[in-house]
């Protein structure tokens, strides 16, 4: 029956003055029955995009998994929704932005998988430890080959885990429990957390990776960490140590680790995740989940009832919360104000989510724990009163590239919070003396060491304007190469033919002049006529894989003094 019908059928109930809400996807029993018997609960079947947009105007809240797609069209049509919820980590399939702007809060559950995710970890852990899965396969084939399956106690051995966030903190506390020693790398951890579950900190990767029996991340997928174990670093390991990875598929070398365990140089894997899924056909990654050493899962980190039942009421929750007046723990866009506050807001929002995402990326080094920073609005800007979407925005972006969510666990509700676990403080400053520029507002964000980053924004497109002592205008999107480099001829040519040869397209370019002593201070949107000698900064807006070679390949170019990888 068409779900048009079920809404005709069913009439009866909608004429009650109750919030009511859309379920088109399966939600566990647990989820409804926390909703209460306060709302009009309609669960259509097999319910096209035609049909969601038919029955969306008359509910209050809309709760799906990954198949309803929540487009602009949809939310137009929904002139009653207040939310829409997300069972699961992703909101792809939910056109945010228009939410947004038709002041729709977006809900998710980032944190209904660190369990599963932490005991697939513990699973693959003690699989390859005591080669179970080949045991299991010889068994099964008529074998008993004890004396070739013999395995080794994990107890009593040396656990390294890169990422010590939510995720990597549960499978610390896991291990530890099973008697290792757990040492991890994090920049952005607190020693003083880490010593209360007792997990060392080491600060650099080298220091690490000899003493481990086992090597564990969970990171998400940056710039930072492609391929950030790779032949160098397997080779600095025990030749018995054993790698898992249930985080991101690129963070360790696919190609490399095969190498590794072909030449003895490391004793085994356990693979959750793999940059391409399912494994192409003659790849690394085929290779790996076939290879007699390595344990080889289709992507289960996640996939236990038990962490589809805690999406389930974890969204429901933030519902009942949303629709009697409350907040939501979640919230993927900015509930705490106005539509049309937010629209004069919203072009600036991504900006400087951007603007932080390229400060930590790109000063990388430095890191953002610990770190001031100051935040300011000239302009019109200055003018709002509310910016905290903006202040959330930024740390977000701040934080998008080192949390093991990639910054989806924060928005305006947690934005202090999140800010003040990682150490980061952002003054506001609001300054209404109107810029002598091109267009009406300026954001600059400044860290006490000195970095600064400013941008603004022209119609419906974002600049950044500025990266430390250089001006510049370039839209910052896609996979960004940041040189730093004499200015002096052929510098871009020499560039553009390693990049030619990687096989990587350039898209764009600029060149980011240094500003002139007697210069700095003043802001335009004109370049400085550079001098021969002078440093600069060559923006590139690349397609293609840039990988460490290419990076490395690049750095050694001549006049060419720092390179840094950019994604926003």
């Amino acid at each position: 029956m068409a779900p048009s019908a079920n809404l005709n059928q069913e009439s009866h109930a909608f004429m009650s003055n109750r919030p009511k809400i859309l379920i088109p996807e399966k939600i566990s029993a647990d989820g409804l029955a926390l909703l209460g018997d306060g709302f009009d609960i309609h669960q259509p079947k097999s319910l096209s995009a035609a049909d969601l947009i038919q029955l969306i105007p008359a509910y209050d809240a809309l709760i799906i998994r990954s198949e309803t797609k929540v487009t602009a069209t949809v939310l137009a049509a929904a002139t009653k929704l207040k939310v829409v919820a997300r069972a699961g980590v992703g909101v792809d399939n939910i056109d945010v932005e228009a939410a947004t702007t038709h002041g729709v809060i977006v809900v998710n559950s980032p944190s209904g998988n660190i369990v599963a995710a932490a005991e697939h970890t513990i699973a693959l852990l003690m699989a390859v430890a005591r080669n179970v899965p080949a045991g299991d396969r010889s068994l099964r084939a008529g074998g008993w080959e004890r004396s070739k399956l013999v395995g080794t106690e994990v107890g009593g051995k040396t656990l390294g885990i890169i990422g010590l966030g939510k995720v990597g903190m549960k499978v610390a506390r896991m291990c530890v429990g099973l008697g290792m020693k757990v040492v991890a790398m994090d920049p952005y951890s607190s020693p003083e957390i880490a010593a209360s579950v007792d997990v060392k900190l080491i600060k650099d990767l080298e220091v690490l990776l000899p003493l481990v029996d086992f090597l564990t991340i969970h990171t998400p997928l940056i710039a930072s960490t492609l391929d950030m174990i790779s032949t160098e670093e397997l080779s600095k390991m025990k030749k018995t140590a054993k790698v898992l990875n249930v985080a991101r598929g690129g963070v360790y070398n696919e190609q490399a680790l095969l190498d590794a365990l072909e030449a003895g140089t490391i004793a085994g894997a356990g693979l959750d995740v793999f940059t391409s899924e399912p494994p192409t056909e003659g790849s690394a990654a085929e290779a790996l989940c076939q290879h007699s050493k390595v344990v080889a899962t289709p992507h289960l980190g996640a996939s236990t009832v038990e962490a589809q039942e805690n999406v389930s009421l974890d969204v429901c929750a933030q519902v009942l919360a949303i629709l009697t007046g409350g907040l939501p723990t979640s919230a993927f866009n900015a509930p705490l104000i106005l539509p049309e506050e937010y629209r004069k807001l919203q072009p600036y929002v991504k900006l400087v989510e951007k603007m932080g995402s390229f400060y930590t990326q790109h000063y990388s080094g430095k890191g953002v724990g610990g770190t001031k920073f100051e935040l300011v609005y000239e302009g019109e800007l200055a003018g709002i009163s509310n910016t905290r979407p903006l202040f959330a925005a930024l740390i977000k972006g701040l934080t998008s590239s080192i949390s093991d969510q990639g910054g989806r666990d924060v928005n305006i509700v947690n934005a202090n919070l999140i800010a003040k676990v990682k150490g980061i403080v952002v003054n506001e400053t609001h300054t209404s003396e109107s810029p002598d520029l091109a267009y009406a507002s300026l954001v600059t964000l400044r860290s006490e060491s000195g970095q600064i980053i400013s941008g603004y924004v022209s119609g419906k497109s974002i600049y950044i304007l500025r990266i430390g002592r250089f001006s510049t205008s370039f839209i910052p999107e896609g996979t960004l190469l940041v040189l730093h480099n004499y200015d002096e001829p052929g510098k871009i040519g020499g560039v553009g033919g390693i990049l030619g040869k990687s096989g990587v397209n350039i898209k764009f370019m600029s060149v980011a002049a240094l500003e002139r002593r007697e210069e700095r201070g003043k802001r335009g949107n004109e370049s400085l006529s550079p001098r021969r000698g002078d440093e600069a900064l060559m923006i590139l807006g690349v397609h293609g894989e840039i990988g460490r070679e290419l990076v490395e390949k690049l750095r050694e170019e001549q006049g060419i003094l720092a390179v840094s990888v950019v994604r926003v």
